[in-house]
């Protein structure tokens, strides 16, 4: 599919100029109709319904495994990161190896869950950022030693962008015998993830930026040969061998299922297919080439009016999304909305174009980004 045919399947795309995938991507027209579909199951419900709801969801789990690398049954899904990043660490027992190193530029949500579980004998370690951009994946590499259980990290921040070199932290883990997990919230969709390159233990990630999916939708891959090695604590009839039997359970699902908690929410899934579907069709290949031609455009542009960005500029380094450091930032954004074009605040703007994005939007909106900036100066 082209990025031009791709266009067509989103309705939001012909009221504004959006550029702000990376808080919500835009939800194509089909994930009305699986919604539909959706209501007409549960509107004639019997009980048989639920073989259909988890097969898609099964089928669901595999589509995302093949964007990123990894084998059919690998990866879970559930309503959140936060849900699963807290059912993986209730996995490990602390006492011998208590350390879980992370960054100072992760979401929110990594350093209280790490908080919560000190109370098990986690001790969290966290890794300065000297710049405030960009994790420093030489000095995250440094800290993990022997007791180093786990090591949490973002392969794209979600305040800046910036990707992180994942190779010396894996190199470093496997050699102290620690685990990764990647948060690739901020990058699956846009930036090309292979698990098998990478080598990573866990890839945890969501539908509804990039990807163009729900916003109550999350995965978590776990790297088959650890699979057996998580027998999670927070956990529920979902992960049992063979949950529908309603039998006792008897152990564990041999698969990432394992990872599943209680009653599935199947919409979210049924839902965020169709985005994924889309994104495939693409390419994400195709996705990130645009996606580097219009974010070094906007620093172009961003450059030549006098703006600060406060997104790493080699095309490398960074993620889909040019941060620019705007005093009134927040006043700013709320113009632009009220003009057509959508992006985000947070210190300043944001900015994140897509495949279905076109280029003279780019020069649109950044005509638009330049002009406001100009009023908000001049009554400053």
């Amino acid at each position: 599919m082209t990025p031009e045919a791709a266009r067509a399947e989103f309705p939001l795309l012909s009221s504004c100029v959006y550029l702000n995938s990376n808080s919500t991507g835009a939800f194509p027209r089909a994930a009305r109709h699986a919604a539909e579909r959706y209501y007409d199951v549960v509107a004639r419900w019997r009980d048989d319904a639920w073989e259909g709801f988890l097969g898609s969801m099964r089928d669901h789990a595999d589509e995302v495994a093949a964007l990123i690398g990894a084998p059919p049954g690998s990866i879970t899904l559930d309503t959140s990161v936060s849900s699963l990043l807290g059912r993986l660490l209730s996995c490990f027992d602390y006492r011998e190896r208590p350390r879980v190193v992370t960054s100072d530029l992760e979401f929110p949500n990594v350093e209280l869950i790490l908080g919560a579980f000190r109370r098990y004998g986690c001790e969290p370690f966290v890794v300065r950022s000297e710049d405030g951009i960009a994790i420093d994946a030489e000095a995250i590499a440094e800290t993990i030693d022997e007791r180093t259980h786990v090591v949490i990290v973002s392969h794209a921040t979600f305040a800046t962008s910036a990707l992180t070199d994942l190779g010396p932290i894996v190199r470093r883990a496997r050699t102290m015998g620690a685990l990764v997990v990647v948060d690739a919230y901020q990058s699956l969709g846009v930036v090309p993830f292979d698990v098998n390159a990478l080598d990573v233990d866990v890839v945890l990630g969501g539908s509804h930026k990039w990807l163009c999916g729900a916003i109550d939708s999350a995965f978590c891959y776990v790297r088959p040969a650890l699979v057996r090695r998580l027998e999670p604590a927070a956990t529920g009839w979902m992960a049992a061998r063979d949950p529908l039997s309603f039998a006792r359970a008897q152990g564990f699902a041999d698969d990432a299922r394992r990872m599943n908690a209680g009653t599935p929410a199947p919409l979210p899934s049924l839902t965020s297919r169709e985005g994924l579907r889309i994104v495939r069709a693409v390419g994400v290949e195709r996705a990130r080439e645009l996606s580097v031609a219009r974010t070094t455009r906007i620093i172009e542009r961003a450059d030549a009016a006098g703006i600060t960005v406060a997104t790493p500029r080699d095309a490398h380094a960074r993620g889909g999304v040019v941060n620019l450091a705007l005093p009134r930032g927040a006043e700013v954004v709320a113009a632009l909305g009220r003009d057509g074009f959508v992006c985000s605040h947070r210190e300043g703007a944001r900015i994140a174009p897509h495949f279905y994005n076109t280029d003279d939007e780019i020069e649109r909106f950044m005509d638009a980004l330049v002009a406001v900036v100009g009023r908000v100066e001049a009554r400053s």
